[in-house]
C-alpha cells in the first residue's frame, strides 16, 4: 500500500478488514476511488453498477467498473433501473438506484458532495434534518475531497467515466457546484467546504439531541404536546408523521404549524401532504389518508 493510499484510508470510515461490503460504483472517479480504497482497507468487496439507460454507451460504463473490479480482485454485479428523461431526473434516478441496490450499500460521497447538499437543502428551506446534510453511515469517503479521489484515479491510471449531466446547469446541484461554491470561496477568501461540513456535523448532533429529548413525548396526546417546549413538540410530531406515513422526508414547517393548530384545538384537522391529514378526536391525534 502506498503512503498516499494509506493517508487517504486514515480519513475513511470503512468497516474492519475482512468485512463483506457492497459498493455502488458508477464508474466515476469518486466511486472508483471507493472501490479501490474499500479493497485496500481489507474488505471483501462487490462492486454494483446500475444502468439507468439514459445515455448511449452505458454498457461501456459497466465495462469500466468490471475491469476495475477485476484488477482489484473485487466481485462485480450489474443491474438495470431505467429512468425516463424529464423533470426531477436526479432524484428519480437516485430513488431507482436504491430500489435495486443491496441494503447498506456504500457510496462514494465526499466532503464536496456534503457541502453541495447542505447548500441545496438551505435554499430549499430545509430545517435541521436538511442542514445536517448526509449522514456518515454507508459513506466512508465523507472526509475526503473530490480532488483527492480524482488524483487517486490518475495515480492508478484509472480512466473514469465522465457523466456529461454533471455539467448541465439545468440541474440545481451543478449550479451550486460550479457557480455558488466557487463564489462563496472567493467572497470568504478561503475554502468554505470544511466550514460547511463542520457546521453540518454540529447540526446533526443538535438534531440527534433534540430527537432524544423529544423521545418521551407522546405525539398523539394533544395535551402533552401543548405542554411540551415548542421545539420538542415539533420534533416529536415530525418523527411520528414521517414514521407512520413512511415518507422519505419529514413534513415541512408549514405542515407542522397546521398540526399545532389542531393540537391547540383551533382546527379539527390539518392536511400534511402526500395524501395524509392529522385529525383530532378528544385529546388524541391520528393520521388519515
Amino acid at each position: 500500500m502506498s503512503a498516499d493510499v494509506s493517508e487517504l484510508l486514515g480519513r475513511c470510515t470503512f468497516p474492519p478488514a475482512g468485512t463483506a461490503v457492497d459498493c455502488a460504483v458508477s464508474g466515476g472517479p469518486d466511486s472508483l476511488a471507493l472501490l479501490v480504497l474499500a479493497v485496500e482497507a481489507g474488505c471483501r468487496v462487490t462492486a454494483w453498477h446500475v444502468d439507468h439507460g439514459l445515455r448511449a454507451g452505458s454498457a461501456g460504463e459497466a465495462e469500466v467498473v468490471a475491469r476495475a473490479a477485476a484488477r482489484w480482485g473485487a466481485g462485480f454485479e450489474t443491474l438495470a433501473a431505467h429512468c425516463e428523461p424529464g423533470p426531477n431526473l436526479e432524484a428519480r434516478a437516485r430513488a431507482a438506484r436504491y430500489r435495486v441496490l443491496p441494503g447498506g450499500v456504500l457510496t462514494g460521497h465526499t466532503a464536496d458532495d456534503q457541502a453541495e447538499t447542505v447548500l441545496l437543502n438551505l435554499i430549499r428551506g430545509a430545517g435541521l434534518d436538511g442542514l445536517g446534510g448526509i449522514g456518515p453511515a454507508s459513506r466512508p469517503l465523507l472526509r475526503l475531497r473530490r480532488r483527492e479521489t480524482h488524483a487517486l484515479c490518475q495515480a492508478l491510471a484509472l480512466d473514469p467515466v465522465h457523466d456529461p449531466s454533471n455539467l448541465d446547469p439545468a440541474h440545481r446541484r451543478n449550479r451550486i457546484r460550479h457557480e455558488l461554491l466557487p463564489l462563496l470561496c472567493d467572497v470568504a477568501e478561503r475554502d468554505v467546504v470544511p466550514v460547511i461540513t463542520r457546521n453540518a456535523a454540529m447540526l446533526r448532533a443538535a438534531r440527534d439531541l433534540l430527537d432524544e429529548l423529544a423521545g418521551p413525548i407522546d405525539p398523539t396526546d394533544a395535551k402533552e404536546l401543548a405542554g411540551a417546549p415548542g421545539l420538542l413538540a415539533q420534533v416529536a410530531l415530525r418523527r411520528w408523521i414521517q414514521r407512520e406515513t413512511g415518507a422519505d422526508h419529514p413534513p415541512d414547517a408549514a405542515a407542522i404549524e397546521r398540526v399545532l393548530a389542531v393540537v391547540r384545538n383551533e382546527a379539527r384537522s390539518a392536511e400534511i401532504g402526500g395524501g395524509w391529514r392529522v385529525v383530532r378526536s378528544s385529546q388524541r391525534l391520528g393520521l388519515q389518508r
